[in-house]
């Protein structure tokens, strides 16, 4: 917190409401809860818990770095979550008391990264594995919560185990697989010491990237990244058979599940759901979805199931039509910008690589998507009449779209040399006003057919980083990595004022009143300015670690808004100078923030993809 501020333990928390947002690229992440209500899944340092039928979330925090993998016990009373961290630090892994939604203990062995983790049928002990460079294997008491034993995963001569799966009947057995190495474990209690046997599966070698064990535990089979199934016997420990011959899946099996009913469901990196059997592994029915399938976890018994990807997208399939639903989905890059319609609160748009997307503010749900294949955007505003969405692209393109078809209004074509990097329109909807990585400020006048460049305005030395309009239309402020901000005149057409500073300013907003500014940028500090001779009235100090990037303030501009790499969100008081709230949640760097029209929610994005939407704190 700041010097001059209140100090810690005195400040309010800002109320998350909702998250959008699912880490797809977390093997085996996605979980359904066994009381069938649940959906159980990572994002950033978070895990949420979020219900099926309601959408209703619940959020664990406790982990310090972005959550690696995830499990929930056979009884439902568990969860176990690892983390990445540092190389050469300890990983934690933290056991979770899922009714109580509350943290039971953390376990720490393993440096630098969990791999995977597994529960013993009857709840009495929890496996893990480190990441490359711990490369050993544990078992831990969950009663005593303590470590019982452990182990190097893998022999001397193989590469590093990644998946395990417990034995579904007894407590003492369990498998581990990766780079060559497929293991079956013996835990011998008395002696506190785990057995490995390695399994056989002669001239054949291949890297594992999924596993699990059939029901009664006849057999395990392996997913491999050459796309083809192992079946092995975990009591000869030798192979049963292996398919398909001929087509194999494209990019590796990345997920599979055996079904009661016989059979498996798998999915590959190519984004493939098939349901298949033992020993063709063709493909019986099969979907195609977007992103390579990194989960696929039942509901029940799997008369339905649940389907994670790498795109960032929740699928639902009933296993009789084998159809898929989209339950969720978010971006799965960093989001550049969020914005409001003018004068609404119902729904939102934000842009990141390739695509566009209008969200339902209370429901969370994606109203539209426009996609620009290849493509950054980089900023978007709403034209006031809310007739078009006006958007910045890195390719020096600026597109208008319809909001609620996607379809391409018109396209501005080379409006800047080196992408377009913000954007801003005027309220008479007459003018977009854009700015380009070389600097250049360029006002665009729009008629009912035409799009003329008015005028290009060339003081910048580096990219444009943000553009507010004041009011009347007839000044704006251009914020620059270049360290400086200048106020246009729009009448005129020319330079009104310059504002400089040794920092690469990120954000900047006209105070309601209009004759200050607030700016804020990578020195951390928050500076309010003097819009009629850019002279500084006061700075504070913003954040302790990290740029900030995103800034905006409310209608009446009695407070504003903060967020940036300290992973923070700030509600601050004009006057004061001082926070009044903190918001944690987000893992990722922030990258813009908003107050919604109205006062009433806060909604901020980051660079892992999350959207979260926050209470405003106070009663507007």
């Amino acid at each position: 917190m700041d010097k001059q501020s209140l100090p810690e333990a005195e400040l309010a928390e800002l109320e998350l409401d909702a998250v959008i947002g699912f880490n797809g690229h977390v093997p085996t992440g996605l979980k359904c809860h066994p009381d069938q209500e649940n959906l159980i899944y990572p994002l950033g340092c978070t895990v949420l818990i979020q219900a099926i039928n309601t959408h209703e979330q619940s959020f664990l925090h406790g982990h310090g770095n972005n959550v690696s993998c995830l499990t929930i016990s056979k009884s439902g009373d568990y969860i176990a979550s690892g983390q990445v961290t540092f190389m050469g630090f300890k990983a934690d892994i933290i056991l979770w008391d899922y009714k109580k939604r509350e943290l039971i203990t953390r376990l720490s062995l393993h440096k630098g990264k969990i791999e995977a983790l597994a529960f013993s049928p009857n709840d009495l002990y929890l496996v893990s594995l480190g990441g490359p460079d711990d490369g050993s294997v544990v078992v831990w008491s969950i009663a005593k919560r303590d470590a019982i034993c452990g182990s190097p995963a893998a022999g001397l001569n193989v590469g590093n185990a990644t998946t395990v799966v417990f034995s579904r009947c007894r407590d003492e057995m369990f498998v581990t697989a990766g780079n060559g190495t497929i293991r079956v474990w013996e835990l011998d209690l008395l002696n506190r010491k785990i057995w490995p046997t390695e399994c056989q599966t002669g001239q054949m070698k291949r890297i594992v990237m999924s596993i699990s064990m059939a029901d009664d535990d006849s057999f395990f089979y392996v997913g491999t990244t050459t796309g083809d199934i192992l079946k092995m016997n975990p009591r000869t420990k030798l192979m049963a058979d292996t398919g398909p011959v001929k087509d194999k899946y494209s990019l590796g099996v990345s997920a599979i599940r055996c079904l009661k009913m016989g059979g498996l469901l798998l999915g590959s990196g190519a984004g493939l759901l098939v349901f298949c059997k033992s020993p063709s592994y063709k493909p019986i029915k099969k979907i195609q979805l977007q992103g390579g399938v990194t989960s696929i976890t039942l509901r029940g018994e799997g008369h339905q199931f649940f389907v994670g990807t790498e795109e960032s997208h929740i699928y639902r399939v009933n296993f009789t039509d084998f159809k898929e639903t989209l339950v969720a989905t978010c971006h799965f890059e960093a989001v550049q910008d969020i914005v409001f319609p003018f004068g609404t609160a119902e729904l939102f748009a934000t842009c990141a690589k390739e695509d566009i997307r209008v969200w339902h503010t209370m429901s969370s749900r994606e109203l539209l998507r426009i996609t620009v294949p290849n493509m950054t955007c980089h900023g978007i505003d709403f034209m006031r009449d809310g007739k078009s969405i006006i958007s910045a692209w890195n390719d020096g393109k600026i597109r208008a779209f319809a909001p609620e078809t996607g379809r391409l209004m018109y396209a501005i074509n080379s409006a800047h040399r080196i992408g377009v990097t913000a954007i801003a329109t005027t309220s008479d909807c007459k003018r977009v006003i854009s700015g380009g990585g070389e600097g250049e400020v360029r006002v665009w006048q729009i008629g009912g057919q035409t799009q003329k460049l008015e005028e290009a305005l060339k003081e910048h030395k580096s990219s444009v980083s943000c553009i507010r309009v004041k009011r009347n239309n007839e000044e704006c402020v251009t914020a620059s990595t270049d360290g400086t901000c200048i106020i246009w005149d729009l009448v005129r057409l020319r330079r009104n004022q310059m504002i400089l500073a040794n920092t690469l300013f990120q954000c900047v907003c006209y105070h309601p009143e209009e004759f200050q500014i607030i700016t804020s940028g990578t020195d951390r500090k928050i500076a309010y300015w003097e819009v009629f001779d850019g002279s500084v009235i006061r700075e504070l100090e913003g954040s302790l670690s990290g740029s900030i990037n995103g800034m905006d303030i409310t209608q009446e501009g009695v407070h504003f808004v903060t967020g940036g790499n300290d992973h923070l969100i700030k509600v601050w008081d004009y006057n004061e100078g001082e926070v009044t709230h903190v918001g944690v949640g987000h893992s990722g760097n922030i990258t813009r923030i908003r107050v919604s029209p109205g006062n009433q929610y806060i909604i901020s994005v980051s660079a892992d993809g999350a959207i979260l939407r926050w209470k405003y704190p106070f009663a507007s």
